[in-house]
């Protein structure tokens, strides 16, 4: 049977905090998991807990790699170690996900902070809503407008998602970014994202900036050293130090993805339909019009673009508001600027601010009155409010439109295509318009899809996603799925709902980004967008790690519209958005000069091209331009930079993997040994099913009932509580078990009847002697812990860590004794001195080269900016040397003294350069010295070491 002091050992050992540098540092996290773990996550989280020195680093893994895993890892491992001040900073749209990914895959409970349960904690008295005994999770919104609380808060780690969002943090005009940059400086932070590198290698200096400001220099120092010069080779190597990127190309071997499937549903407007769209079309390229004022032509005639492509419904009632405010204009009620607001919904808007800055245009300046120099021209007002009617009459004489008749074609198709796939039937529908969203409900609800139908975007304020809420809350009341947040929760209520009940979501572009439908295998782009990420990011929402059946993309395209066409087959061969295993990667996405550019170079083309012959021209320019800026843009950056750091990568993944399965199924075994020693007399135990029956409730936390313990292999039933070690009954076990009485005393160990041979036990039987487990533990840059054996036989051979941790795998029993004779005893405690010292010296080496890799660090931040003073230097005397040569070829004496005026304003530049870079190098040396003496300080080690237990031992 397992003694006392196998059940204290194995306690001690599950919940050990290894070094930084050990695969075994994730040993709790990857136990607690309650989802597969790959290797290159574990790759990615062992990174991250790379050096204790670090300030933190980005994980920048493809899309669909799981980056939300890795972190979570970390988060788990991080409250397993009992560091509990962790904050997630996040887009609003995912707080929601990030809360339930947490719940359900890690136990690990969360809040979503935001206004009202700020204010009421608040109420309460809690001075400061960010400290509270959970995870938070915020917005970057709030997180900058609550950017005070979160400073005041010592923070384990700062996890900050979808992180290139912040990628002007450096920027003084970025709020946001300057206020989160600010709050956490000082904090260790993770930041997940797809794409740290897409225009412009500033981004990866911004990114690096809110990490720590001292990676890099200054902003000049990094254009001097890596935009002007252009030395990716030293990039690549200072990323290493902070950037880890894994590619969907590597993991192929250990992830099996499905394959996505396009299908075009084509279809042929009617003549009504292509008058409509032909008579807004020209009104649109006119550039004279009151209906589209000049201070926001671009983003409203994209708009209305757009809406012209989704449906006569959103065309009809946009119409309807530009009439209004054309007939306001001429009566004087109003100014002849157009607000966004009247004319877009929410979601579009929403779309629209997160672009503004690729826009020529700010949009937060929609509110502008565009002034006119002699007022507005009444006749001409009148004129195209009678053009606005006609199109409007127009409109309504389209009863049904083609696209959508198409549409019911394309679902029948598709969900005949679901059933030979044996997928679920669920087909997710996406506009970019709310408008036509209601339409389409409308349409399908009087086709044979009654009551079959939920709606999401970004309001989610019509009565059917109200009562879907209202019933998700009444079936979840009392439990840990409602988070607080009426918005967070209602997007999930819908998700579930799709899930469960209806089988098809007509969705606005808010769901294109962090939500999770992988149980849907059937998406119908039935508006396109011309932003190649926007669609990658769509079908991310089925086709992603986890999908069982391979993904059918239906894609509507108007045979009779030309630009149409050429859009369609440019974003579909180019891009490989739609067919293959992987879609297209962040490589190719991230080299379209930007996502919104590239729509704006289409809405060009049909704004000015008034043919098929001029059409077919610029989309042949663009597509030319595309291939040679993916070309270039892959071979000089993201190749050189983010791909292939380790040449070993697939060899350390394969170990990683072996290891980790190896290892969970010793943890496994170690816990539920600990767990029957502990519970044996208050739990009935099932060793087949790893499952036990709790007699009755220890505290009002641990309630009586069925326990299944969590596993990889085993799926678990329903109404049984899922055990693991951050369980409050796995933390009750384990605190009873490192507290279990140890007195001295002699173990026999049984390998006679051990079901598995054990060489080197086996080489023990019929001997005995001693042997002593301690505990020490070292405090340096990080707290790690050490379980340290020692002992000996009675003929003085000297038994090693391994074979003292072999013994402990037999059954024992236990023999009382009063205790160890004082020869014996001292000799342990003498050999223990001796290990411990070792293992402190090993520790001081690993300490000192993190020391070393730091201080390297810190002086290349140093060199860095001294290197940018000497480089405006160089400047200087190259420009003096220019026109020294000019006076010298100077025809006459005039020109020769302008010339000899600029060189003595440039000496004198150069006399105060040199005394600046003098001064420069002064203040920065002083500074890396400051930081080298506090790096010092904290090297020096303290350790403590507590004796477990000594025993006597017989092999038998």
């Amino acid at each position: 049977m397992n003694t006392a002091y196998h059940t204290k050992y194995f306690a001690n050992k599950l919940i050990n905090r290894s070094p930084s540098n050990d695969i075994e540092k994730l040993s709790m996290s990857l136990f607690n998991a309650s989802v597969d773990i790959n290797p290159h996550q574990v790759d990615a989280a062992l990174f991250a807990f790379k050096s204790p020195l670090s300030k933190g680093v980005i994980l920048a893994d493809e899309v669909g790699l799981g980056k939300t895993i890795e972190a979570g890892l970390v988060l788990c491992q991080y409250w397993a170690e009992r560091k509990r001040r962790l904050l997630v900073i996040c887009p609003s749209s995912i707080r929601k996900q990030w809360s339930l990914e947490l719940q359900e895959k890690f136990n690990l409970p969360s809040i979503i902070l935001e206004t009202k349960n700020y204010n009421e904690e608040l109420r309460k008295g809690n001075g400061n809503p960010f400290n509270q005994s959970c995870v938070i999770i915020t917005s970057f919104n709030f997180a900058h407008r609550r950017k005070d609380d979160i400073k005041a808060v010592n923070w384990d780690l700062a996890v900050i998602d979808e992180a290139h969002k912040l990628r002007n943090a450096y920027r003084k005009s970025n709020r946001i970014g300057q206020g989160i940059k600010w709050a956490v400086e000082d904090r260790k932070k993770l930041l997940l994202t797809a794409t740290p590198l897409q225009n412009s290698l500033l981004e990866l200096y911004g990114l690096s900036t809110i990490i720590d400001d001292r990676i890099f220099g200054d902003l000049k120092a990094f254009r001097a050293n890596y935009i002007n010069d252009g030395h990716l080779e030293e990039l690549k190597e200072r990323l290493k130090g902070f950037c880890k990127r894994t590619l969907r190309k590597d993991v192929l071997e250990y992830i099996k993805y499905t394959e996505r499937h396009a299908l075009t549903q084509p279809f042929t407007s009617s003549d009504r339909e292509q008058a409509l769209y032909k008579a807004i079309s020209d009104f649109l390229q006119r550039e004279d019009t009151f209906a589209i004022p000049k201070s926001q032509r671009v983003l409203t005639t994209l708009i209305l673009r757009k809406l012209l492509a989704s449906s006569t419904n959103a065309v009809q009632q946009t119409l309807q508001t530009i009439k209004k405010r054309l007939i306001d204009i001429r009566d004087g009620l109003t100014a002849t600027n157009l607000l966004l607001e009247e004319l877009v919904d929410e979601d579009e808007l929403e779309t629209l601010e997160q672009s503004e800055d690729e826009f020529e245009e700010n949009i937060d300046n929609y509110e502008m009155v565009e002034k006119e120099e002699f007022g507005p021209d009444i006749e001409k007002i009148n004129q195209e409010i009678l053009e606005i009617e006609r199109f409007i009459q127009m409109a309504n004489e389209i009863k049904v439109d083609t696209k959508s008749e198409a549409l019911l074609k394309a679902l029948t198709i598709g969900f005949d295509r679901m059933n030979e796939l044996g997928a679920n039937k669920k087909a997710l529908i996406f506009t970019e318009s709310k408008r036509t969203q209601e339409y389409l409900k409308t349409f399908l609800e009087a086709n044979g899809y009654k009551d079959k139908i939920v709606l999401f975007n970004g309001t989610n304020s019509d009565k059917g996603s109200t009562e879907i809420y209202k019933q998700w809350v009444e079936k979840n009341q009392n439990t840990t799925r409602i988070s607080g947040s009426k918005i967070a929760d209602k997007r999930n209520a819908l998700i579930e709902y799709f899930k469960d009940k209806a089988e098809i979501m007509i969705a606005t572009e808010s769901a294109s980004e962090g939500v999770n439908l992988q149980f849907c295998s059937l998406l119908v782009n039935y508006d396109l967008p011309w932003n190649p990420q926007r669609i990658e990011q769509r079908i991310g929402r089925c086709h992603r790690y986890g999908q069982k059946y391979d993904v059918v993309v239906i894609n509507f395209i108007n045979q009779r519209n030309q630009a149409d066409i050429r859009v369609y087959e440019l974003l579909n061969e180019k891009f490989s958005l739609f067919e293959g295993v992987l879609g297209s990667s962040d490589e190719v996405l991230g080299s379209v000069e930007s996502g919104v550019d590239f729509e704006r170079r289409i809405l060009d083309i049909y704004q000015t091209c008034r043919n098929p012959q001029e059409i077919e021209s610029a989309f042949q320019q663009l597509q030319q331009e595309m291939e040679n800026n993916i070309q270039q843009r892959m071979d000089k950056t993201r190749d050189k930079l983010l791909e292939n750091f380790d040449l070993d990568v697939h060899d350390r993944l394969k170990f990683n993997l072996q290891f980790t399965k190896n290892h969970l199924n010793k943890l496994e075994s170690l816990f539920w040994n600990v767990t029957k020693s502990i519970l044996e007399d208050e739990a009935k135990f099932d060793n087949d099913q790893f499952s036990f029956k709790l007699n009755k409730a220890i505290n009002e936390r641990i309630t009586s009932g069925k326990y299944f313990m969590i596993s990889k292999q085993r799926k678990t039933a329903e109404g049984v509580n899922l055990y693991r070690l951050s369980h409050p009954l796995g933390e009750y076990v384990i605190d009873k078990a490192l507290s279990i009485s140890t007195p001295p005393a002699k173990l026999e160990f049984d390998i006679t009847n051990n079901p598995m041979r054990i060489s080197l036990v086996q080489s023990l039987k019929g001997k005995s002697g001693y042997l002593i487990l301690s505990k020490l533990g070292i405090e340096s840059f990080e707290k790690s812990e050490y379980l340290l054996f020692s002992g000996f036989t009675l003929d003085g051979e000297i038994l090693d860590q391994e074979q003292c941790e072999k013994l402990f795998q037999c059954q024992a029993n236990t023999i009382p004794l009063n205790n160890i004779e004082e020869n014996h005893s001292h000799k342990l405690l003498r050999e223990m001195d001796r290990y411990s010292e070792a293992t402190v010296s090993m520790v001081m080496e690993q300490n000192n080269k993190y020391f070393k890799d730091e201080q390297e660090r810190l002086q290349k931040w140093a060199d860095d900016l001294v290197l940018a003073s000497e480089q405006e230097l160089n400047d200087i005397k190259r420009n003096i040397r220019d026109l020294s040569r000019k006076a010298r070829l100077a025809i006459n004496t005039e020109e020769q003294h302008e010339i000899q005026v600029q060189i003595n304003e440039l000496e004198k530049k150069k006399r105060t350069m040199r005394r600046k870079i003098f001064q420069v190098e002064d203040e920065v040396i002083e500074r890396r010295d400051e930081l080298i003496e506090e790096l010092e300080s904290r090297l020096h080690q303290s350790t403590d070491r507590d004796d477990l237990f000594m025993i006597k031992w017989e092999v038998v």
